[in-house]
């Protein structure tokens, strides 16, 4: 990561750490529990779970797999993290940034990352340390939220989740994170999209409490064209909306 973004990354969630233990996006059981089934860890595995966050997937992937490595870029996030899941003691927490992992090469049985990419500088370098720590036949699974296929809506939504957290890189489409993968020697061996829906007051205060921004945030939702509007799912009352979401497990 560019040193400029690294210190907007680490400002924004050093200062919102709890937040992200506590948030119903993050927290999603039946988002958690689908992890579990698709990689179908066991306790010979060692995993990696990178910009861990509030640590729900570390937690849920120390049910079952026999050790799991949590990292952040923020010692803050981490700490507060570690605190929350005190007494799991087979998940060991390392502070470390995703585009320069500090472990050796073909570490890793199973590499996780979830809604976290987005806030990535460079997506292709993240990919290339993906696939340096994994084992020879490696399970890699990311969780992010992406942008859509038509330009303008992509434009539109990268636009807003930016506005509201400076620490936001860029969403990519499916299709850009389908090329770093195959780039990479990353096989897609299952993939699903899905619309997910956000409360918008719960979003919107989650990374700023700055009562200008998040008026700004509300004004460009309004503002939205119809095409906007309708592909969003935003109403007038901005009690939610909804983004794109895309799930994938691939084999190194």
């Amino acid at each position: 990561m560019s040193e400029d973004q690294k210190n907007q990354v680490r400002q924004t969630f050093s200062k919102n750490s709890n937040a992200y233990v506590t948030s119903t996006t993050h927290s999603k059981k039946s988002d958690l529990e689908q992890i579990t089934a698709w990689l179908q860890p066991d306790n010979s595995w060692t995993v990696l779970d990178i910009a861990t966050g509030g640590g729900h997937v570390a937690k849920e992937l120390s049910r079952s797999a026999g050790t799991v490595f949590a990292t952040d870029l923020t010692i803050e996030m981490l700490q507060n993290t570690a605190t929350h899941l005190k007494g799991l003691n087979n998940i060991h927490y390392v502070v470390a940034d995703a585009e320069e992992l500090p472990f050796l090469g073909g570490s890793f049985d199973a590499v996780t990352c979830r809604i976290a990419p987005h806030h990535f500088p460079n997506p292709k370098q993240f990919i290339k340390e993906v696939s340096r720590v994994l084992k020879p036949s490696g399970k890699f699974l990311m969780i992010d939220n992406v942008a859509p296929a038509e330009d303008e809506l992509d434009h539109f939504y990268n636009t807003f989740e930016k506005m509201r957290d400076a620490s936001h890189g860029r969403a990519l489409k499916i299709t850009e994170w389908k090329n770093l993968l195959e780039e990479h020697r990353l096989t897609i061996t299952k993939e699903t999209s899905r619309k997910k829906t956000l409360p918008f007051h719960d979003w919107l205060t989650r990374t700023t409490d700055d009562q200008q921004t998040q008026q700004q945030v509300r004004d460009f939702f309004h503002q939205a064209s119809k095409k906007e509007k309708q592909y969003f799912s935003i109403d007038d009352k901005l009690e939610s909306f909804t983004i794109d979401e895309w799930m994938v497990l691939a084999q190194k």
